[in-house]
């Protein structure tokens, strides 16, 4: 799809394209650029988000910004012009911008500032649907200050922050060089949304950068929330940038990434005939092999952990049952066998949850599929992972582990047969060559979709899986 028109030898306008697989709309999350500023080829000029994932979008073309068709918060259709460039500036007196499009002020420069990140569990859930999106209406300007409102405080608690209940009033800001305090940009999106001045605001960041708890901290005395009852969701009754209709419920719009996993269980739960099954293992040998594998010099550089050696347990275990590895495909009344394993990795974002996959993860070595499990893992928590890494997937891994949970009844992603669910590994007693003893132990979750996989190649999985982990070097033996 052509993304630029030219209204005249001046002036050129670009196109909201289609950022991947179809896709109909995106949300413009940011602008980078304000009218008046100068762009060149190749320069980011605005951020969007669609049903997958947030896209970067380039201008192609050089020249000075002469109009915003649309403000932040806003849904686009694919081909509607979003953005207006002078490629002639000086040339003559420029039209005026037109006044059904209003634009807010830039929330952030496009800087390249950093915020300290703490560890954030990341393995976790379910992904989105590989299908295109339904149509959303779009909202107007003055909808867009509370839309980027609400999505900065759900994304806050995805992130594991929760508004502070009772912070201390805000002191001095140590302003950054150049008397600018230092923030990422979401951050200055967030505090230009709740009407918070970056300059009276104390960093608590690394490095005196402005955190979203400290922005949330500055907010909290003038916004005072009353007290939620019991039947709301703390996390979401505490969150200071939310819709309410009244003292008695919230309402947080579904959009984006939100929407698409929830179409996405909706459409799984409602078409694939879900089977779970649960095996409890002693991993205890499992646990010994990750602490040594950790000091191997063949493994430096890259992170050894439990999960590392439960995807090679799952590989093998496919390995010695493919049929499972399969989609069901309605239209020809067909199953598709597949003769390689793009092996998904749950991930709770700050965008939502979402998998992407690491592909040919069968041909992968140990060590190729500990780096790629660790860019996978990197990439998700920067918000950087592209429609692309999130296609195309066959099998999932959900960890929800990392969450102290013991297990649970994980929903097949859309056109895959299996997802397992790992749970914590805790230290329990456990008879052990005819003694009770203490012994690493978790229990697995293997949903599985029963067109295509009946009870027995389930359960050979699942057991394979169980029988690698309670002996790891079945994974030499049965490789």
């Amino acid at each position: 799809m052509t993304t630029m028109t030219e209204t005249s030898a001046r002036f050129r306008e670009f196109k909201m394209p289609d950022v991947g697989e179809g896709l109909t709309e995106a949300e413009i999350l940011k602008w980078f650029v304000q009218p008046g500023d100068t762009v060149t080829d190749g320069q980011v000029v605005c951020e969007v988000e669609t049903a997958k994932a947030a896209v970067e979008l380039p201008i192609p073309f050089d020249g000075v910004v002469h109009e915003l068709r649309f403000p932040e918060g806003t849904t686009v259709d694919v081909g509607q012009v979003i953005i207006a460039i002078d490629v002639a500036p000086g040339s003559g007196d420029a039209p005026a911008p037109a006044a059904a499009a209003p634009v807010q002020e830039p929330a952030a420069e496009p800087e390249a500032e950093a915020e300290p990140k703490g560890r954030t569990p990341v393995l976790v859930g379910y992904g989105v649907a590989e299908s295109s999106t339904k149509r959303r209406p779009r909202k107007g300007a003055s909808a867009a200050p509370e839309a980027a409102a609400v999505a900065a405080a759900v994304q806050a608690e995805l992130n594991g922050h929760a508004a502070p209940a009772a912070p201390a009033a805000p002191a001095a800001a140590v302003p950054a060089q150049g008397g600018r305090p230092l923030a990422k940009p979401p951050v200055r999106k967030l505090a230009k949304d709740l009407g918070i001045d970056l300059a009276t605001v104390v960093p608590t960041g690394k490095d005196g950068i402005i955190t979203r708890e400290d922005v949330h901290a500055a907010a909290a005395p003038a916004a005072a929330p009353a007290p939620a009852p019991a039947a709301v969701a703390p996390a979401v009754a505490e969150a200071p940038a939310v819709v309410s209709d009244s003292a008695r419920e919230t309402r947080i719009p579904v959009k984006g990434v939100r929407k698409a996993i929830a179409q996405a269980m909706v459409g799984s739960a409602f078409t694939a005939p879900h089977v779970t099954e649960f095996i409890t293992v002693d991993v205890t040998r499992t646990m010994k092999l990750v602490a040594e594998l950790k000091e191997d010099k063949d493994m430096a550089g890259v992170r050894v952990n439990p999960l590392l050696i439960i995807a090679k347990a799952l590989l093998v275990a496919i390995k010695r049952n493919p049929e499972v590895n399969a989609a069901w495909d309605e239209a020809n009344q067909e199953i598709v066998q597949k003769h390689y394993v793009n092996l998904g990795i749950a991930a709770a974002t700050p965008r939502g949850l979402i998998v992407p996959n690491i592909k040919d993860a069968h041909d992968k070595t140990l060590p190729q599929l500990a780096a790629a499990l660790g860019e996978l893992v990197t990439t998700a928590r920067d918000g950087k992972t592209s429609p692309a890494a999130m296609a195309g997937g066959t099998v999932t891994i959900t960890n929800v582990g990392v969450f102290g949970v013991d297990t649970g009844t994980p929903i097949l992603n859309s056109g895959e047969s299996a997802i397992l669910a790992v749970g914590a590994i805790k230290l329990q007693p456990w008879v052990h060559k005819g003694k009770v003893k203490p012994r690493q132990v978790t229990t697995l979750a293997l949903s599985f979709d029963h067109r295509l996989v009946d009870g027995e190649l389930g359960s050979k999985v699942l057991a394979d899986v169980a029988a690698i982990l309670e002996q790891p070097k079945r994974l030499i033996t049965w490789a």
